[in-house]
């Protein structure tokens, strides 16, 4: 059975569908399953491209061609996405996402006889959702209206496909990402060492809303160096890199500003660390996909949505506060990772 995914972005949400690729393959294995997603989050599947859980990774870029739309530029590469998404002829084509530009790429993509497209019927709480996912759909599937961002997509596939559930969700890079199991070109291209007992602080976030105060994170880094541990700072941009510097300058310039990595390569070097701290991010989820010990800040409550799936376990935990949670909070979420609960 050929099979199409369609979840083209954020970051946060791709991760959020990984364990559908492990739940087809346990279910059906012998499917072959293709993805389309933005090309600025395809290195994230690379990992299950080389395992053979993906046959294929369908890169498109709508976020730029939009910006852009009439130039020469964009129809060329539309046309030459087109082309690649419609190479194959698939038997279950299955919208993740919901919104209108999932909803063209499932209506766009060549269905084999008897083929269908699947989708969303409806919103579920705190999620995007928009009508041509439904009107592009040959059967439109009922969800949950309060359910886990990674349920839902689990939901979903499951329903279309017709199979049962796992216990619990793999999201299939865990093994993957360990360092002396696979060899990846972006952990050779990971030019500084990364200490056993260091500890990332991952601040950045698409929203000023969803930040931590500086403060806040110089306290919590202090906190961690007087127990032991190496501090690394992660930033995707310029704005990210600055606040890096600000939190280092705050502890006497002992942590490690990492460089910007690409998503595998970043996903790599955070494999390799002792755990994870930071806000609702999509490099947060990475660290919940790696089941690495790792405390998630919220100063919306949603963690329930998109939290660690199983909050409350002995490795991964959220805080939540308004209008921040406190440092002192964070702290004990971290020392409480990694001790079973009694």
């Amino acid at each position: 059975m050929k099979i199409l995914l369609v979840k083209l972005s954020s970051l946060g949400d791709v991760v959020h569908t990984l364990p559908v690729v492990q739940d087809i393959r346990v279910a059906m294995p012998d499917a072959q399953i293709d993805w389309v997603l933005e090309k600025s989050f395809a290195s994230l599947l690379v990992p299950l491209l080389e395992n053979g859980a993906l046959r294929r990774i369908i890169p498109c870029d709508i976020r730029r061609w939009r910006k852009s739309p009439f130039s020469a530029a964009t129809w060329r590469e539309w046309r030459a996405f087109k082309t690649q998404l419609q190479s194959e002829a698939y038997d279950a084509v299955i919208d993740l996402q919901g919104l209108t530009k999932s909803a063209l790429v499932a209506w766009l993509a060549r269905l084999a006889p008897g083929g269908k497209r699947y989708a969303m019927a409806n919103q579920t709480e705190g999620s995007g959702y928009e009508a041509p996912t439904r009107w592009a759909a040959d059967v439109a599937i009922r969800m949950e209206p309060h359910i886990h961002a990674v349920q839902r997509s689990r939901e979903l596939a499951a329903q279309a496909l017709g199979y049962k559930l796992l216990p619990a969700a793999d999201f299939g890079l865990k093994e993957a990402q360990v360092p002396d199991k696979r060899s990846m070109s972006a952990i050779k291209n990971i030019a500084f060492d990364i200490p056993a007992n260091t500890v990332v602080l991952v601040h950045g976030t698409s929203r000023a809303d969803k930040e931590w105060p500086l403060d806040h994170w110089v306290a919590l880094g202090q906190r961690l160096a007087a127990a032991g541990h190496s501090i690394a700072l992660v930033h995707g941009n310029a704005k990210e890199a600055a606040t890096s510097k600000a939190i280092a300058r705050g502890l006497g310039d002992a942590p490690t500003l990492w460089p910007v990595l690409q998503i595998d390569g970043l996903a790599a070097a955070l494999a390799r660390s002792a755990g994870v701290v930071g806000v609702d991010s999509g490099v947060s989820h990475i660290a919940v996909a790696l089941g690495l010990p790792h405390v998630q800040i919220y100063n919306f409550d949603t963690a329930w949505r998109t939290g660690p799936p199983e909050a409350g376990t002995f490795l991964q935990r959220s805080v939540f506060a308004q209008p921040a949670p406190s440092v002192d909070a964070v702290w004990q979420a971290w020392r409480a990772c990694g001790q079973q609960p009694s």
